[in-house]
């Protein structure tokens, strides 16, 4: 039985003992005949509501991270703020994944449901009209009710990019991190070919990380020079906090000739956060890609990947 039958309305006493030329023979109260406006408005709003999927650009140097904190800016809540405007409802938009502060977003993609009646263009055009000049939504897609643009995710993929010139940059000033002195490329390659695999990762993750697990499957990790920069581009099913970052700085630590590429293996096996070098910066970091099992994939658009100015092939 439904939670509606366990539960029926009470009935009172003068309902069964009225006037017999009011009541029927059985002693049965007459049907109730259900308030049609009542019933309109007691329907579960969740059968009215849209799912959307966006993909959301932003430079994070002006921001404490993507998740909304109280007292601090983050990309979440200026997302939201702006969505609901648009929407004349409260907005809760749920990304694929929680970057750190000053870290990028080139793809970050999200979902938001809403009753509100919007066409795409709208969505897109009246969201970026509002939003400051460094978040901006690439696209905005309608999808089926149960996506779910977190839990349903079965990939996620950052890019690290590294500026290697003695100079330091102006243009690219905390868009890309700045090694001024020579990186052994060699050397940082052996070691992220160990990266590749299912591993336990707690060498690699920040003090404060909340996951209850520290294994992740690592697609791959591909380290390659492009011009001046040395670019990172790792994918995985999931990543632990600061994890990027930490293993971008014991790659550093080698490309310095300050560890040798084995020194990767000791500290990944130590499981031991303490004895691998300091976390690399967040400005060379950028959040690329979500990706979703099939036929939600289909459904999302195919652009290029960040950073952009880059011209990587994808």
């Amino acid at each position: 039985m439904t939670q509606d039958q366990d539960t029926a309305s009470p009935v009172t006493l003068n309902a069964l003992t009225t006037d017999p030329s009011t009541s029927n023979t059985q002693g049965v109260a007459p049907a109730f005949e259900p308030d049609s406006k009542l019933v309109a408005q007691a329907k579960d709003p969740s059968d009215q509501l849209q799912t959307y999927a966006l993909g959301i650009e932003f430079n994070g140097s002006n921001y404490r991270g993507w998740q909304r904190q109280q007292e601090v800016l983050c990309v979440q809540q200026v997302l939201e703020e702006t969505l609901s405007k648009i929407a004349n409802e409260p907005i809760e938009v749920v990304a694929a994944g929680r970057t750190d502060a000053g870290v990028h977003g080139g793809n970050m993609l999200a979902h938001f449901k809403t009753s509100a009646n919007r066409g795409v263009y709208n969505w897109l055009r009246g969201a970026n009209s509002l939003l400051p000049d460094d978040i901006a939504i690439r696209w905005i897609q309608p999808m089926p009710d149960d996506f779910h643009a977190r839990f349903g995710a079965i990939a996620r993929r950052y890019r690290y990019i590294t500026l290697n010139q003695p100079q330091r940059p102006a243009v690219l000033n905390h868009l890309v991190t700045h090694i001024h002195e020579p990186l052994d490329l060699a050397k940082m390659q052996q070691a992220a070919a160990h990266i590749v695999g299912q591993h336990d990762f707690s060498s690699f993750r920040a003090a404060a990380c909340q996951s209850n697990q520290p294994v992740r499957n690592i697609h791959h990790a591909k380290l390659f020079q492009h011009g001046q920069f040395i670019v990172f581009d790792i994918q995985a099913d999931g990543f632990l906090h600061h994890m990027v970052r930490n293993l971008m700085g014991t790659l550093f630590a080698i490309g310095k000739r300050e560890l040798q590429p084995m020194d990767y293996l000791r500290i990944l096996e130590a499981k031991d956060r303490t004895i691998a070098p300091p976390t690399a910066s967040a400005d060379g970091l950028y959040f690329i890609n979500a990706y979703y099992p099939q036929p939600y994939q289909d459904l999302l658009p195919n652009l290029p990947l960040a950073p952009q100015w880059l011209n990587l092939a994808d």
